[in-house]
């Protein structure tokens, strides 16, 4: 998921067919979802071993290791980019509420909910690591995650991803009861090149060109 703002209208429409891009470059579809209450809750499996656990503003090293660790591959960007004086002022808000997946000592998963706009709480970040991928425990994080958001008084929680993220996201989110709202073409400097934050080992599923 990356954390990108709905786009705004293109100045003239896309014309069909097929666009090349520079070397270098990556395009992904983003669709945004939405929720405005909480739906019925769907059942998921006890999982034992996990805990969610509250991060009340966590350092920056913290924060960016477990971004990477849940988001690499799958080309998680935008925080790696940011300056450290606008991170630590996203962290440090108490109205943004962070939460890891942790297991056997290690932070394995990653929750952020936005609040800062009471109207629209954004499901920032929601992701886990590859070995806790499977058997439901994304279920088992979505129904906390929903939990957490409309125990506060929210209008409308929303959220986004894209196709460089699992190809299993947005059913997944409409089978958590999102609802799609809008769709947009992101085009972005391949993080992998040109010294980019993340290695070119990553990602073996969207080769380099």
């Amino acid at each position: 998921m990356t954390n990108t703002p709905l786009a705004a209208p293109l100045p003239s429409p896309l014309e069909d067919g097929i666009h090349d891009l520079p070397s270098g470059k990556l395009a992904a579809i983003v669709t945004y979802l939405e929720m405005f209450e909480r739906p019925a809750p769907r059942p998921a499996p006890e999982r034992p071993g996990l805990a969610l656990v509250h991060h009340e503003a966590p350092t920056l090293d913290w924060y960016r290791a477990l971004y990477r660790r849940v988001g690499e591959d799958w080309l998680w960007f935008s925080r790696l980019y940011m300056a450290d004086e606008r991170l630590s002022a996203i962290l440090t808000d108490p109205n943004v509420a962070i939460y890891s997946v942790h297991k056997d000592g290690q932070d394995l998963g990653l929750l952020e909910l936005d609040f800062r706009d009471p109207d629209n709480t954004e499901l920032a970040f929601f992701g886990l690591h590859k070995d806790l991928i499977g058997g439901g425990t994304g279920r088992w994080l979505m129904e906390q995650a929903l939990d957490l958001a409309f125990a506060r008084q929210i209008k409308r929680l929303f959220v986004h991803t894209c196709t460089l993220d699992s190809p299993q996201a947005v059913g997944f989110y409409i089978r958590s009861g999102f609802k799609p709202y809008g769709r947009a073409i992101e085009v972005m400097d391949d993080p992998r090149m040109n010294g980019g934050p993340i290695p070119e080992s990553a990602a073996s599923h969207i080769p380099l060109i």
